[in-house]
């Protein structure tokens, strides 16, 4: 029985080419190879697994011609492979290796490349994943930055036409230019008609005559280009931004795939985030826990003055408004929690010992909530 390829992806049969593209996206990710660079044998064949089971799936229901095939019969093979499915034999039949030269132009990152058959239209270029590394302070308050990446471009030499000049090339005279041939089958059911990517000219209608000798036919070129980004303040890790057309080069006439810049945040020091809001230990003496005290801190712009009341806690939180992350969508901040940890000297002298044990009988009399409570409950033990 074929597999459930919306299954794979998590989603239902209702979702649209774009929900199918990033379901794709997010569980290629989530399985790819890279990510399992250091786990055990077994664990890196189950992912090599889910991957390859991930990738067939998308190019089946990426492809409408077998995508209806397989919601018709249930394997992209259409009639001929609903009576008993033996791999994926009828799936080469149906083209797979009508994507020409151009399947190595895949994604640096994330390959969403149909594989096989394609639709009719051009098809647009391959999106980009790029990771980026950003300070604790650079993702707090916005930066521009100057990246630079690899992605596939248009050969300028030919134009895109893998021809040299851009000219050496005719029409093919299988498909008349279409890239596309329909091809007539005899099934159990009759004649079946079904449409393929042309075996002559690899889907792009033309013939070339002579090879470019820059792409060497491909039409395509592997470059490295250079941008300058705007992140907005308050970006968190994992979070995209997405440049339009500044991914990988579409079929002609089709747009470019996009860049997507996925961000990661480097630590800081002494704060900790959690989405807008920041969290810090300060460290007090215990005389100023007892007494009280007002302690200048750091912020992410300029230092205040905290105020720890007499009698404060250990592990007590004081909230500093306003002074923790800019909300990405607004010109709102979040708040600074900080942690007030009491430090307890060590390596006493004599002497240091000797007045420490005169002040604790001089505050026998103190309320002790804690240790009052804890005496109530063993007494009662």
């Amino acid at each position: 029985m074929a597999a459930d390829y919306y299954e794979t992806l998590g989603i239902n049969k209702n979702a649209s080419a774009d929900d199918i593209k990033s379901a794709y996206r997010k569980m290629a990710k989530k399985y790819h190879p890279d990510i399992f660079a250091t786990a055990t044998d077994s664990q890196k064949t189950q992912a090599e697994k889910k991957f390859k089971e991930i990738q067939h799936a998308y190019d089946v229901l990426s492809d409408p011609q077998k995508k209806a095939a397989y919601d018709q019969y249930g394997t992209e093979e259409g009639p001929m492979g609903a009576g008993g499915f033996g791999g994926f034999g009828g799936f080469q039949g149906f083209g797979g290796g009508g994507g020409g030269g151009f399947d190595i132009f895949s994604d640096i990152f994330n390959a969403f490349t149909g594989g096989g058959a394609r639709s009719a239209g051009p098809r647009a270029g391959d999106d980009i994943e790029l990771p980026l590394s950003l300070t604790f302070k650079e993702a707090c308050f916005g930066v521009e930055k100057e990246i630079t990446y690899p992605r596939v471009e248009r050969c300028d030499s030919c134009k895109g036409t893998g021809a040299k000049g851009g000219t050496a090339f005719k029409t093919c005279t299988k498909c008349g230019g279409r890239g596309r041939i329909t091809v007539s089958q005899r099934t159990m059911l009759g004649m079946m008609q079904s449409e393929r990517v042309c075996d002559m000219c690899g889907g792009t209608g033309k013939i070339v005559l002579e090879p470019c000798p820059d792409c060497k036919g491909k039409g395509k070129m592997r470059r490295q280009r250079t941008i300058k980004i705007k992140i907005p303040a308050g970006v968190d890790n994992n979070q995209m931004l997405t440049m339009q057309n500044e991914g990988n080069s579409g079929g002609a006439g089709a747009p470019n795939g996009n860049l997507i810049v996925v961000f990661s945040i480097q630590p800081h020091p002494l704060f900790k985030r959690d989405g807008v809001n920041l969290s810090m230990e300060l460290p007090i003496t215990v005389s100023q826990a007892i007494l009280g005290a007002s302690i200048q801190i750091p912020t992410l712009t300029t230092p205040v003055h905290l105020d720890i009341p007499e009698g404060t806690q250990d592990g007590t939180v004081i909230r500093v408004r306003n002074r923790g992350v800019k909300h990405l969508r607004s010109e709102n901040y979040g708040d600074l929690f900080v942690k007030l940890v009491i430090d307890v000297p060590r390596n006493l002298n004599s002497k240091q010992k000797k007045q420490l044990k005169e002040l604790e009988s001089t505050l026998a009399g103190g309320r002790y909530d804690k240790l009052d409570k804890y005496n109530k409950i063993v007494k009662n033990l």
